[in-house]
């Protein structure tokens, strides 16, 4: 691509922003020209306004970049969101008001009915939602969402299941790292030598966010997946990735006639954009893990460059039908990856053309 979009951070400054800025590094298809965060920062020098937390130095060019005020007037027409909920509820549909393709992570509209929650993998289609909303007909501007961290690992594995045999009963179990909950996130005296299990509606997002991924577009609305489903969800002492540890009751008809080798084979077939050339989509989305102490967060969080998600420990279960365990990075995957992802679809489909996010006459 010879001439890259233009894109721009709302919440730069924050764990996710940060994680934006490390991974638009030499992105082929898009450049950072726009940051923009709460008033303490504006005006500063981006350098100034972050502490920046992540592996990778700050580059220079970024760190002289002034923290513009959190207004569409001078954004670009492409912006990557991360910013909490009340927040977004008021400053995403104001930038898409003004012809701004807003590529969210915040969950602040991820249920709305009109608004797509999209996983490129496993349900680009609902991406035709935001030919709904009202904003995209006045502006060309308009809201799509990715999910919430805990969940975009979970559906990513149940996909090629549920397409191949059905699912009935989903039962999850969390141990999610800290770098899910921010920065400075949870108190070290907390955390240290703990479990908590409680983490503030995390449940309700992963429960109702995973239906609808998993959902069906009928017209211009979602049906979420008709299956029953339950998460505990809890904060453990690790840094980047999270764990879950998954129970599954497949369709009637199915059941435990359904062998290890056929999840296997679902899995390893899993490649739907592997024909579209996304830089962001990894070459294996779902990698498969014979040991019996795998997959763990220090071991396997960055395959695929933190966007693979990593599976193990398949076996019967006694009480729905199978049961095994899952790791995905949750602020690559999970969170900023995941809106760059979005991004090259739209991109991908036309939808991210100056004439498609521009006011219509």
């Amino acid at each position: 691509m010879k001439n890259k979009y233009p894109v721009g951070i709302l919440g730069a400054t924050g764990m996710v922003g940060q994680r934006y800025i490390q991974l638009l590094e030499d992105h082929p298809w898009f450049e950072v020209t726009w940051l923009a965060a709460s008033d303490r920062s504006s005006g500063k020098s981006y350098g100034e306004a972050a502490k920046w937390r992540l592996d990778m130095p700050l580059t220079e060019r970024i760190a002289k970049m002034t923290v513009s005020p959190a207004e569409p007037d001078a954004a670009p027409k492409i912006i990557f969101v991360s910013v909490d909920a009340a927040i977004a509820r008021e400053m995403e549909p104001k930038f898409a008001s003004a012809g701004c393709a807003v590529i969210s992570n915040s969950s602040a509209f991820r249920m709305a009915p009109n608004v797509p929650l999209v996983l490129p993998e496993v349900n680009a289609n609902h991406l035709e939602m935001i030919e709904e909303q009202p904003w995209r007909k006045n502006s060309g501007g308009y809201i799509v969402t990715n999910s919430n961290c805990s969940a975009m690992g979970l559906v990513l594995a149940l996909k090629p299941i549920e397409e191949r045999f059905g699912i009935e009963q989903i039962f999850v179990t969390t141990m999610q790292a800290v770098s899910g909950a921010g920065y400075p996130g949870v108190a070290s005296m907390d955390i240290l030598d703990n479990v908590i299990p409680f983490i503030g509606g995390e449940e309700e997002k992963m429960e109702s966010e995973t239906l609808k991924l998993l959902g069906k577009l009928e017209g211009h609305v979602v049906t979420p997946l008709a299956a029953k489903m339950t998460a505990h969800c809890n904060r453990v002492a690790v840094l980047d990735g999270h764990t879950e540890c998954v129970s599954i009751k497949l369709g009637k008809k199915l059941g435990r006639e359904v062998r290890r080798e056929d999840f296997l084979a679902a899995w390893a077939d899993f490649k739907p954009l592997a024909r579209l050339g996304l830089p962001f989509a990894p070459e294996q989305p779902i990698a498969w893990r014979e040991e019996n102490d795998r997959p763990q967060p220090r071991l396997d969080r960055n395959r695929g460059k933190g966007m693979t998600v990593t599976v193990g420990r398949l076996r019967p279960c006694n009480v729905l039908d199978w049961k095994f365990v899952l790791l995905s990075h949750n602020t690559v995957r999970g969170a900023a990856g995941a809106t760059i992802l979005n991004a090259e679809m739209l991109a991908s489909l036309g939808k991210l053309e100056p004439a498609a996010v521009a006011a219509r006459g």
